[in-house]
């Protein structure tokens, strides 16, 4: 059957549309990070507190942070163009876009409906999705949405395009080094390089008031840390006990009898708040794996020498330092091995809050070849305050040649270590004032931000002004700009199409399709 022009996208032969999507995942990935960042240790200094505060007891070198010409809208704009550029991706191979974000700058009007402003040139506004918000986890249920619509009698061949976005910020005093600002964006599809393991879910949710921003007038959160540490590590505990309990039983019905454990996973990334925590929560599930093993070899491997520790209650476990301590040192080389390198860019630019995870599994592509990542299992933990917490997996494909999906997966990710060094440094002293500019402006109306466009990376969307009606305008530095932060703009890919439409007689944009220099949009009328 062969579709006119004119055929809208979506409008499928039966006979396909009732056929269940094979291999259902992430087939792309872009991830957007602030141009400026302040130094942890410098940091340190200037907020008078002891050396390896910041860098040793919280694990961070570097934070990513945005004057006011950036805010939600502007940083989801940016990742998105620069994921439909970099793979040649039709505006009308898309039928989903949602976004996972608790960055509110309007109560009633969504990051996602700005985002069309994107699409309005190809005529396409058959894409269903909207913002979804609980903390760091709106972003996981923005991606859960996606997969489980293209799994679903809803799908109608197109893409579904999730967007986690957030600017982190804290008031001054010990929980403001924990910030940063990014955005991930993730293509999800059939056929994916990265597939999401069917009924593979461990999912915890609870009340609780750890973290919350009750003020509408302010960026700032009210936190508190003890409780937030607690709820975190109980959710990551009862998650994966269910994710334990569904492999297992899925395993029985295939007719295998076996446990599993942390040796099963071959990545494990978490959400990461700061990066020592990260570290904790790998040697907690190595505490779980333990204290649920009926009988544990304690003579050697992992466990050898934790005899102490084989009656302990788990809820009793969250500030106990011995057991911390002990597990932390047993499970140092599965650290190195599955975790170490999801942290690039959370030790590099902070905590992204709803992109931060996938920012995590980004580092991991980033950092080994499509060899290196074929076959293997890699576990995924997502929380968000409040709370709201996931335990899943995804499986690489095996395919690892040359040109195919998981390796174009892997090289569009090759720049993420060029984009962290090509960032300017900025001394504590201005981004104190920053955050001060924030705090005054923000949700004025009638403002023209004050930062320097000049600073961003190429390519960025930025604030231009907010009217009276409080409606926000926005324009794009243009991508073909050459200066100190110029290498870190991704670049299209010289082929035609890199990724294949799911229904690959679906329009699509043109390599040579030029980008406009400076498009400007807003998030009110026209």
């Amino acid at each position: 059957m062969i579709l006119s022009p004119f055929t809208m996208p979506g409008s499928l032969p039966a006979n396909y549309v009732a056929t269940w999507p094979k291999d259902v995942g992430i087939i792309a990935m872009e991830v957007y990070i602030p141009s400026q960042y302040v130094d942890q240790a410098e940091l340190e200094e200037f907020d008078g507190v002891g050396a390896g505060k910041y860098t040793v007891g919280l694990g961070q070198a570097r934070m990513g942070f945005c004057s006011d010409r950036e805010d939600i809208n502007s940083l989801c704009l940016t990742v998105v163009q620069r994921l439909m550029e970099r793979n040649h991706l039709s505006h009308n191979s898309v039928g989903r876009l949602e976004v996972g974000t608790e960055t509110i700058i309007d109560k009633s009007k969504s990051v996602k409906t700005v985002l069309m402003q994107l699409f309005e040139e190809s005529g396409n506004t058959d894409v269903e999705g909207i913002d979804t918000t609980n903390a760091c986890y709106g972003g996981t249920a923005a991606l859960f949405n996606a997969v489980n619509w293209v799994e679903s009698s809803s799908w109608d061949g197109r893409y579904a395009l999730v967007v986690a976005g957030d600017i982190a910020v804290y008031a001054t005093g010990s929980a403001r080094p924990t910030g940063g600002a990014g955005a991930v964006a993730m293509l999800v599809g059939p056929n994916a390089p990265l597939t999401f393991e069917r009924g593979l879910r461990g999912t915890h949710m609870q009340h609780a008031y750890d973290f919350y921003k009750p003020d509408m007038v302010s960026e700032y959160p009210v936190v508190d840390g003890k409780l937030s540490i607690q709820c975190y590590l109980s959710a990551l505990d009862r998650c994966y006990s269910v994710y334990r309990n569904k492999i297992q039983a899925q395993w029985q019905r295939e007719g295998l009898e076996r446990r599993f454990c942390l040796s099963d996973i071959g990545f494990m990334v978490f959400h990461s708040p700061y990066c020592k925590l990260v570290q904790k929560s790998l040697a907690r599930l190595l505490l779980n794996d333990f204290l649920s093993h009926t009988n544990p070899n304690m003579e050697s491997g992992p466990f050898s020498g934790l005899e102490a520790f084989r009656d302990v209650k788990i809820e009793d476990t969250y500030f106990d330092r011995n057991v911390e301590k002990a597990f932390m040192k047993a499970s140092a080389e599965m650290f190195e091995q599955k975790t170490k390198a999801s942290l690039l860019i959370s030790n590099q630019n902070g905590n992204m809050y709803t992109p931060s995870v996938y920012g995590c599994l980004a580092s991991v592509l980033a950092q080994h070849t499509p060899q290196q990542l074929a076959a293997q299992r890699i576990g995924v933990f997502s929380y968000g305050s409040g709370f709201a917490a996931t335990l899943y997996s995804l499986r690489v494909t095996q395919d690892a040649t040359p040109g195919s999906m998981l390796d174009k997966l892997v090289s569009s990710l090759s720049d993420l270590q060029v984009q962290l060094d090509t960032r300017k440094r900025v001394p504590p002293a201005v981004f104190a004032e920053n955050m001060k500019l924030r705090e005054e402006t923000h949700h004025l109306a009638n403002y023209i931000p004050q930062g320097s466009v000049d600073e961003l990376f190429p390519g960025t969307w930025y604030l231009t002004r907010v009217d009276e009606k409080h409606r926000r305008y926005y324009a794009r530095r243009s991508p073909d700009e050459h200066g100190p932060l110029g290498a870190a703009l991704p670049h299209p890919v010289t082929t035609s199409e890199n990724i294949p439409s799911p229904v690959k007689k679906m329009p699509r944009i043109p390599a040579t399709t030029a980008v406009p220099e400076a498009v400007a949009v807003s998030n009110g009328d026209h």
